[in-house]
């Protein structure tokens, strides 16, 4: 997947992996305000004005809030119509609480304590794994929320709902989709690879360095556990080789090491139109921030983090009636289709987030879609963002990375999923009209991305 392989307009795929969701959208604070916030700055129970601040800043202030509020400490969100980060406490010692709120957070007390939330969704994980099932805490709300697609009907939502009422009041919330979980892979700007059971497509999503050294990307892990070897075109000769894929379990990802060596890529995403996003760091997301999504379906797509360490219970493709349950995933309220698997979850100021798993719904209705954290990733493989041979690489905390990859051509979805079918003959999903485009500006008042909502 070296450039010199690689007409001048393949080689924008590479950039940081255009997702294998694609869809149309863009990062703009469009997205309705928090409405736990009073005017003055305060929040029911909290007794402090906070500061403003940007997006990119509430992951560090989190951070030092869960050291000094300790077991008090009960979650945290980005308020981004105030720019303020929200923090949830249960009864702790007032100075502290004090220095939380001179530290610049609104503090908002609250009934359930992190550990309750934790022991609830472990409880969920015992007696709920339901195909077709998520939960993750929110908290907005300081509960679990639990989610069902649409194949969870009858005993199974007897169970689910049953489950969700022995946590006792006050702790779960459950809800209905109108889609069906499933794992997102074929797509545009895509990698491919010939297996046993057909082609398969999936999306590259940013170039890293393994930890000895070679050139390498991240993707989803149900594409590497699908196929070991891709190349950048559907019918052209493996170029890169999976050297460790996880699916199902703790994650969803795989590190692909290219067969060249000197495999050279940018470390940015391209958005469309001749525009990119240079990837500059690895970073964690933070419930409440604006994310954007890029995917050769449908374009550019944008939205907001719903909910962390998610755990997905996909209907598995291998064992008729079993479950794929995956944790520990960024979930989120963008729109997503098939075609995304492994694509890129970033910030507007070069954030890399995560890469495309699946979810549920479409660019039309909306629903759910999740993705594997590339912090987590990048830890488990050893890797680093960016590509080797690429130039300097940046330290940890201000990685870069990138990718390459080919233009969509026919292949078969990878991972049918929740309630889908098995993988087999797919084509390419048609892209998104142009009409309706809308430009803003982000969380920190630097000028927003365009596309269609």
């Amino acid at each position: 997947m070296s450039h010199k392989r690689m007409p001048r307009r393949k080689a924008a795929m590479a950039v940081g992996g255009v997702a294998a969701l694609g869809a149309a959208a863009f990062l703009l604070p469009h997205a309705s305000a928090s409405q736990d916030a009073g005017q003055d700055g305060r929040t029911p129970g909290g007794t402090g004005t906070a500061r403003t601040l940007r997006a990119t800043d509430a992951p560090g202030l989190d951070a030092r809030l869960r050291k000094l509020l300790g077991d008090a400490f009960a979650g945290s969100y980005y308020d981004s119509g105030r720019q303020r980060l929200v923090v949830n406490v249960v009864s702790g010692d007032d100075d502290v609480v004090g220095q939380a709120e001179q530290a610049g957070a609104v503090v908002r007390r609250v009934a359930n304590s992190a550990a309750e939330l934790r022991a609830a969704t472990r409880t969920l994980k015992t007696r709920a794994a339901v195909p077709g099932t998520s939960w993750a805490v929110d908290p907005r709300t300081d509960k679990v929320l639990v989610t069902a697609d649409s194949t969870v009907t009858g005993a199974a939502w007897d169970r689910l709902r049953s489950a969700v009422r022995r946590l006792g009041p006050g702790m779960a919330t459950l809800k209905k989709s109108a889609g069906t979980f499933k794992t997102f892979a074929s797509g545009g700007d895509a990698i491919f690879s010939r297996s046993q059971g057909g082609g398969v497509r999936c999306s590259l999503g940013f170039n890293v360095t393994a930890a000895d050294g070679r050139p390498a990307f991240l993707t989803a892990g149900h594409c590497g556990v699908a196929a070991e070897k891709w190349s950048d075109t559907q019918t052209g000769e493996p170029t890169a080789t999976v050297d460790r894929a996880v699916f199902p379990g703790e994650g969803d990802f795989s590190l692909v090491t290219y067969d060249d060596p000197g495999t050279r890529a940018p470390s940015e995403v391209d958005t469309g139109d001749g525009r990119t996003v240079p990837v500059t760091r690895a970073a964690e997301a933070t419930v409440g921030q604006a994310v954007f999504r890029m995917g050769s379906t449908t374009g550019l797509h944008d939205g907001r983090v719903t909910g962390l360490d998610a755990t997905v219970n996909f209907r598995s493709e291998t064992d008729p009636g079993g479950v794929d349950t995956v944790t520990g995933l960024i979930q989120t309220d963008v729109c997503a289709e098939p075609g995304d698997s492994g694509g890129p979850l970033f910030t507007q100021d070069g954030g890399a987030l995560g890469l495309t798993s699946g979810g549920s719904g479409d660019c039309t209705g909306g629903g759910e879609t999740f993705f594997q954290p590339v912090t987590t990733a990048l830890r488990a493989t050893g890797a680093t963002l960016g590509g080797a041979g690429a130039g300097d690489q940046a330290g940890a905390g201000e990685q870069s990375g990138s990718g390459s990859g080919s233009d969509a051509g026919s292949g078969s979805e990878v991972g049918a999923g929740v309630g889908g079918d098995p993988a087999g003959g797919g084509g390419d999903l048609s892209s998104a009209p142009s009409d309706g485009s809308r430009a803003g500006t982000a969380d920190d008042g630097s000028p927003a991305l365009t596309g269609t909502r």
